[in-house]
């Protein structure tokens, strides 16, 4: 911790709540970054935190807007606002000096969102390496292990909408596909339960019996006699969890074989998964369940896609 936040006690519990709510390593730095430099500066003014003057607080709205782009200034603001207003809970202020002032809000950016038809581009090119995968050895058993886990990996994201992280994270404890079913953790440490259709089935289970265990065995060479093989579904060449990065790497790979536009990214599955779903006719707290939003007013912001509702006139509540 530094510094900064040693000197502060109200800072330091901040980062402490942040911590235990499971707030990304990163999430905090920038947290502390922001909030650290907001006390320095009203230190070096004379200024009492817990009772800035409005002009106090527009000339500092002034000093972060001289500095940076409209989108750092925003992040900022919202480091700052969320530390007053745990610092108003925890009895170290009266409330939040900020929720008088105007500040600047970035316009909501749209999601991606891929096509029907546009998915199935991505299935094909997985398709096509399995069929080119054919023959014998340990190279083609390899390859074909591989272009399984592929078709496992998208199917399983477009079906049950899961972020990156979650579908790295994913293990087979949390796989009940007699049910459909796929358990994980989300944002906040929050368990959900994501649904698997028939094709995301049908994939998984290619990939669990005639897949993995091809991976799992090129592993087994790496490890230790004591060690076990990986709890994690999907793994990579090496019979290793394939991690983050792995995916992100994979998944632009077939993304870029399939013809699809820059710009296009695991997540633009799951903005998919939601759209399609909305434009389904599914209930819009329906599908914010399936995503883990805690609020209704972050899966709302798919309804712009969905074209059947929006010539419906429907209105979101």
């Amino acid at each position: 911790m530094s510094g900064a936040a040693a000197s502060h006690p109200a800072l330091a519990r901040f980062l402490r709540g942040l911590a235990a709510k499971d707030a990304s390593p990163n999430t905090r730095r920038s947290y502390e970054t922001a909030v650290g430099a907001y006390l320095d500066w009203l230190d070096a003014r004379g200024v009492d935190w817990r009772r800035p003057s409005r002009t106090d607080l527009r000339a500092y709205l002034a000093e972060l807007g001289s500095r940076g782009a409209r989108s750092s200034t925003a992040q900022r603001l919202a480091a700052i606002r969320s530390f007053h207003r745990h610092a108003a809970r925890d009895g170290f202020a009266d409330g939040d000096p900020w929720g008088a002032i105007a500040t600047p809000r970035l316009p909501r950016r749209l999601p991606r969102v891929l096509e029907v038809e546009q998915v199935e581009q991505l299935l094909a090119v997985v398709d096509e390496e399995l069929a080119a995968a054919g023959g014998e050895g340990s190279r083609a058993a390899l390859a074909t292990a591989i272009a399984l886990r592929d078709r496992g990996l998208v199917e399983t994201a477009y079906a049950a909408g899961l972020r990156i992280s979650e579908l790295a994270a994913a293990d087979l404890g949390s796989l009940d596909l007699r049910r459909g079913e796929i358990r994980v953790l989300g944002k906040g440490r929050k368990e959900r339960i994501g649904l698997l259709g028939r094709p995301a089935r049908e994939a998984l289970v290619a990939y669990l019996e005639e897949g993995r265990p091809v991976l799992v065995e090129i592993g087994a060479a790496a490890r230790g006699a004591g060690d076990d093989a990986p709890a994690e579904i999907f793994l990579n060449h090496r019979g290793r969890p394939i991690g983050v990065r792995g995916l992100r790497y994979r998944l632009d790979l077939l993304r870029r074989r399939a013809g699809l536009p820059d710009g296009v990214s695991p997540h633009t599955l799951r903005h998919s998964f939601a759209t399609h779903l909305l434009d389904g006719g599914a209930d819009l707290r329906v599908v914010q369940e399936l995503l883990g939003h805690e609020s209704l007013a972050t899966t709302q912001v798919y309804t712009h896609v969905s074209p059947t509702r929006l010539r419906a006139g429907e209105t979101c509540v």
